[in-house]
C-alpha cells in the first residue's frame, strides 16, 4: 500500500521522540573545524560534542548542505516503493539545501514521470522549521490528502514564527547571516540581543541588560504575538546546548499563556549552532494546522 513519505534535512532540530513519532526520515547537513574534512551531522558528530568544541576552541566551522545526490538516492527507493514524497528544508536564505533537493527531485521526474515528491521550503530554521514537519506529520496520520497537506502546509509557513536571545552576535556576523538584525551589532558588555526569525530573514526584536532580562523579553513578545489565540498555536522550546535557559523559558511561557508544551526540548544542531554559537535561547510556534482548515 502506497504512502506519503515525510523528510527533512537536519536543520529541523527535532528531538529523537518526534521523529519516531512521525516516521520523519532526516537528510543530514555537513560540519567541518577545519574546512577539509567534513562530519555528518548527528551521525558522525553528536550535538554535544560539537559544542564541546565551539566552548574550548572558540572557533567558527563551516556547515556544507546535502548533496543533490543525497536527496536523490533518499527519493528513489521511496518512488521506486510506490511512495509519495514530502520534504521539508531550511529557509533558502540561509542554504542552498532546498535548492538541492529541488534538482533532485527534477532528476526523479526524468525517469519517473509520475512521481508525487513535493518540497517545501520551509522559510524557517531549527525548532520552527521542525514544528512544520510536526504539523505536516500530524496531517498525515489524520489521513490527508497530499494535496491538502501541501495547500496546508504552504500557508502554515507564514505563521510559523522563532523569538530568541543569543550571548554574542559574532558567529551571526561571520557566517553572514546577521540580515537586518546587523542594526544590533555594537551591543555593550552584557547586553542580549533579541531577534526573531520570519518569513526566513532574521529581524532585530532589540537588546536588554541581562541574560534574566532576556529571557523576560522573549516571553513578552511570545504573549504579544498569539495574543487571545495561545491556543491555535504549537510550541517547541529551543535551546543552544543550555538546559538552563529552555527550562526557564518553558516554565513562563506556560505560566504566561495558560498552557501545556508538551514534548522534548530541541536541541539546536551544527547547521544552525555555527551561525548562533552556545548558549542560545528561544521559543518556535506555529499554528495548528486544524485551524487553516
Amino acid at each position: 500500500m502506497s504512502k506519503i513519505v515525510l523528510i527533512s534535512d537536519s536543520s529541523c532540530d527535532l528531538p529523537l521522540t518526534s521523529i519516531n513519532k512521525y516516521d520523519v526520515e532526516i537528510v543530514p547537513f555537513y560540519v567541518s573545524f577545519d574546512g577539509e574534512n567534513y562530519y555528518k551531522e548527528i551521525e558522525e558528530l553528536s550535538i554535544k560534542d560539537f559544542y564541546q568544541r565551539l566552548r574550548s576552541e572558540k572557533i567558527f566551522p563551516k556547515t556544507s548542505l546535502p548533496s543533490i545526490n543525497d536527496y536523490y538516492e533518499r527519493f528513489k527507493s521511496h518512488i521506486e516503493a510506490g511512495n509519495s514524497v514530502i520534504c521539508v528544508t531550511l529557509s533558502n536564505h540561509f542554504s542552498g539545501s532546498y535548492n538541492s533537493a529541488v534538482n533532485a527531485r527534477e532528476l526523479i521526474l526524468e525517469n519517473y514521470p509520475n512521481a508525487q515528491i513535493e518540497i517545501i521550503n520551509s522559510l524557517n530554521a531549527t525548532a520552527g522549521q521542525g514544528l512544520l514537519v510536526l504539523e505536516i506529520g500530524r496531517m498525515i496520520h489524520a489521513g490527508l490528502e497530499f494535496t491538502t497537506i501541501v495547500d496546508t502546509a504552504l500557508k502554515l509557513r507564514e505563521t510559523a514564527r522563532i523569538f530568541f536571545f543569543v550571548e554574542t552576535l559574532d558567529y551571526l556576523e561571520h557566517g553572514g547571516r546577521i540580515g537586518k538584525a546587523a542594526a544590533l551589532v555594537g551591543a555593550m558588555l552584557n547586553v542580549k540581543p533579541i531577534i526573531y526569525l520570519q518569513d526566513g530573514l532574521l529581524f532585530p526584536g532589540g537588546k536588554v541588560r541581562g541574560t534574566k532580562k532576556a529571557l523576560a523579553k522573549i516571553l513578552e513578545i511570545t504573549k504579544d504575538h498569539v495574543g487571545e489565540h495561545a491556543s491555535d498555536y504549537h510550541y517547541l522550546i529551543a535551546h543552544a546546548d543550555n538546559i538552563e535557559y529552555a527550562s526557564i523559558i518553558k516554565e513562563g511561557i506556560e505560566n504566561s499563556l495558560g498552557t501545556t508544551i508538551s514534548g522534548d526540548f530541541c536541541f539546536i544542531g551544527t547547521t544552525i549552532g555555527v551561525n548562533t554559537g552556545p548558549d542560545v535561547g528561544g521559543i518556535c510556534l506555529i499554528k495548528k494546522y486544524e485551524t487553516l482548515l
